[in-house]
């Protein structure tokens, strides 16, 4: 799929694996200054020859960034990294390639831009967002699967916990009005405001766990089919995983982990 161009120093291309929890499928950022030749590509997606030709192709990759390890964000880095002789920089070891890997606070400079890194844990460990900068004074935040363009996302337990994840929409809440490139979904107008909404959603989803436990729900399956009743069977895999994140964090019982 060719680049779209969604902001003034990103652009992105569509992996081409659509599905229940990935949408239209993993969003590919490609980002640079106008003007510069370089790019930063941010999550390659899935091990697709098609569409890692079309993101080398659209370089030269300077440096290859993982918003978070899962395999429809990851997989297809090690071969980018192949085509183009760029490292591989992520929060867990497991998924670099070269000597550096990225921390909270770290920064990196390429292309053009500046891109800030945030540590936004709670959908996985490792999880990360990117405050992208651009010369032209504009910005936007890369939040890969901990803020997505469409739905809310799961806390995959027990790799992800729901107090962190909390916590990372407050830390996304502060940027404002900043505009919101999602690792899956379109992008969206303000930080502020999803991450607002998020934190309401989760609020009210603790509350309702809360009520299934006290009506007699004893594991979390059973939890699963009061409280997401309303949600497509195929996504109740992964909100049984949110379920158990929500009754760690409220100290609940229901049966073996």
């Amino acid at each position: 799929m060719t680049p779209r161009q969604v902001h003034s120093a990103a652009a992105v291309v569509l992996a081409p694996n659509p599905g229940p929890m990935t949408l239209e499928g993993t969003n590919t950022w490609l980002l640079r200054a106008p003007g510069e030749r370089d790019c930063v590509v941010v999550d390659p997606g899935p091990l697709t020859e098609e569409h890692l030709a079309t993101v080398a192709a659209a370089g030269p990759v300077a440096v290859i960034l993982l918003t978070h390890g899962h395999l429809d964000h990851s997989e297809g880095a090690a071969r980018l990294a192949e085509l183009t002789g760029a490292p591989v920089r992520a929060l867990d070891p497991a998924h670099r390639l070269g000597d550096e890997g990225l921390g909270d606070g770290d920064v990196v400079a390429r292309a053009g831009v500046e891109l800030r890194v945030l540590a936004t844990p709670g959908h996985t460990s490792d999880s990360l967002s990117f405050v992208l900068s651009a010369p032209d004074g504009q910005r936007a935040v890369l939040t890969g699967d901990t803020i997505l363009g469409r739905g809310t996302t799961v806390v995959a337990h027990p790799d992800g916990v729901l107090g962190h994840y909390l916590e990372s929409l407050r830390r996304l809440k502060e940027l404002g009005d900043t505009t919101v490139l999602p690792g899956h979904g379109p992008e969206l107008a303000s930080a502020g405001v999803v991450a607002e909404h998020y934190l309401r959603h989760r609020a009210a989803r603790l509350e309702q766990v809360r009520e299934a436990v006290a009506a007699g729900a004893v594991t979390p399956e059973q939890v699963v089919e009061q409280v997401y009743a309303d949600v497509d069977r195929a996504l109740w895999p992964a909100a049984t995983l949110s379920v158990r994140a929500q009754l760690d964090h409220l100290g609940a019982s229901a049966g073996p982990p």
